[in-house]
C-alpha cells in the first residue's frame, strides 16, 4: 500500500475491470451508470430516489441484483476511486484468526494515491457531490432535495425552507414558483414573497459576480482561515499524549485486576476504569473536532480552487457552481436575497 498499488474488488465494483497492466480499467457500459448516479444527485435527487429510479430503469446493481440498496448508492457517491484517486487501508483486520475487520480511524497508516487510474467522474463534479452530501448531512433532518434549490433557500421571516409549488396546473398559466413551506403554518401567515427559478439564477449571478469583484482579497482570507481555523497540530498532540496515558492506565488496571484476585477488593480497579473511560471520551471528542476541522479545510480548499478557475464575470448559471459555492440563501420579506457562500461571505442581491 505504501508503494501506491491499487486493487479493487472487481466482481462487485461497478465501472472498472482489471486491465492488462494490472490497474483498474474503465468499463464504459458500467461507467455510464456511475455518471447517471452523480448527475441525478447534483440535480437534487436523494440516494433513495436514485436507487428507485435505477430499479425502474431495469439497471442491475453492482452485485447483479434487480434491487438497489440506498447504502450502495451512497457508497458510490462517496468513493474517491471514481475520480481516479485511491485511499488505501480504509479498514484493517483486527484479528487474523476470526478475520474481524474494523474501520480505520487512525490506528494504522492510510495512503492516498492521486491519479492512480483513469477517472470516471471529473474531480470538480466529484468534489461538488461531496460538498452537497455534507450540506445535506448538516441540515440535521430529512429533506426531499428534488432540486438543486431544495433546502438551500431560507425564509428570512420564519426560518422555514422554501419549496417548489405549481400554479395553474394543466392550464396555459402553468408555472413553478418557490415559496416558504411554513407560510400558512402556526395560525399566522408568513409575509415572505415567492420567487421563480429564473429569478434565483439571475440573482445568484449578480451575487457571485459581486463576490468575484474582490477575488484576490477573498482568496487571501480563505487561505488565512484554512491556516488558522483548520490547524490540527494541538489536537493531534493532545490525542497522542492521551493515548500514551491510556496505555499506562490500562496496564495499571490489569495489575489491579491481578491484585484483586488475591485481596478480593476492586476499589483501585474501579478507579482505573473510570479514569480510562474519561480518557477515551476525551479522545473521541478530540477526534470529532479534528474531523470537523479537516472537513472545513477541505471545503475551503475546494472553494479556493473553484474561485481560481472561474472567470471574473459569470454570464450563465452553473448548477455545479451553485452547489459547490452556496451554503444557503435567505429571502427577506421585502424581496431582497442574501447569498451565504461556503467561505462565510454574505452577498446581497
Amino acid at each position: 500500500m505504501a508503494d501506491g498499488k491499487v486493487s479493487l474488488p472487481y466482481k462487485q465494483f461497478l465501472g472498472y475491470e482489471k486491465g492488462e497492466d494490472g490497474l483498474p480499467k474503465i468499463v464504459e457500459s458500467e461507467a455510464k451508470i456511475i455518471r447517471i448516479i452523480f448527475h441525478l444527485y447534483l440535480e437534487g435527487k436523494t440516494p433513495s430516489a436514485i436507487a428507485k429510479q435505477l430499479v425502474e430503469q431495469g439497471i442491475p446493481s453492482p452485485a447483479g441484483k434487480k434491487n438497489w440498496q440506498v447504502a450502495t448508492v451512497r457508497s458510490i457517491l462517496s468513493n474517491e476511486k471514481y475520480k481516479g484517486d485511491a485511499l488505501l487501508q480504509k479498514g484493517f483486520t483486527v484479528d487474523f484468526l476470526t478475520k474481524k475487520r474494523k474501520v480505520n480511524k487512525g490506528e494504522v497508516p492510510q495512503y492516498y494515491v492521486q491519479n492512480s487510474h483513469p477517472a470516471i467522474i471529473i474531480p470538480d463534479e466529484f468534489d461538488a457531490v461531496q460538498a452537497e452530501m455534507e450540506r445535506r448531512r448538516q441540515l440535521g433532518r430529512p429533506c426531499s432535495c428534488n432540486s438543486p434549490f431544495s433546502a438551500k433557500i431560507v425564509c428570512g421571516e420564519c426560518g422555514g425552507y422554501y419549496g417548489s409549488k405549481v400554479w395553474g396546473s394543466n392550464t396555459k398559466y402553468h408555472r413553478v414558483i418557490w415559496r416558504c413551506n411554513d407560510k400558512y403554518k402556526g395560525g399566522k401567515k408568513c409575509d415572505s414573497p415567492h420567487v421563480t427559478e429564473d429569478e434565483i439564477k439571475r440573482r445568484f449571478l449578480t451575487a457571485f459576480n459581486t463576490l468575484m469583484g474582490g477575488r484576490d482579497e477573498l482568496l487571501e482570507n480563505c487561505r488565512l482561515a484554512r491556516e488558522v481555523l483548520c490547524d490540527c497540530t494541538a489536537i493531534d498532540k493532545e490525542i497522542e499524549e492521551l493515548r500514551r496515558e491510556s496505555e499506562i492506565v490500562a496496564e495499571l488496571a490489569r495489575s489491579a485486576i491481578y491484585e484483586n484476585a488475591r485481596t478480593a477488593t476492586n476499589e483501585k480497579n474501579e478507579e482505573y476504569l473510570q479514569r480510562y473511560s474519561r480518557i477515551t471520551e476525551r479522545i473521541s471528542s478530540l477526534e470529532a473536532q479534528r474531523l470537523k476541522r479537516r472537513d472545513k479545510a477541505k471545503l475551503l480548499e475546494n472553494f479556493i480552487r473553484d474561485i481560481q478557475i472561474r472567470p471574473l464575470v459569470l454570464d450563465e448559471f452553473d448548477e455545479k457552481l451553485w452547489i459547490a459555492m452556496v451554503d444557503k440563501t435567505k429571502l427577506l420579506s421585502d424581496g431582497r436575497m442574501q447569498f451565504y457562500f461556503k467561505d462565510g461571505s454574505c452577498v446581497e442581491a
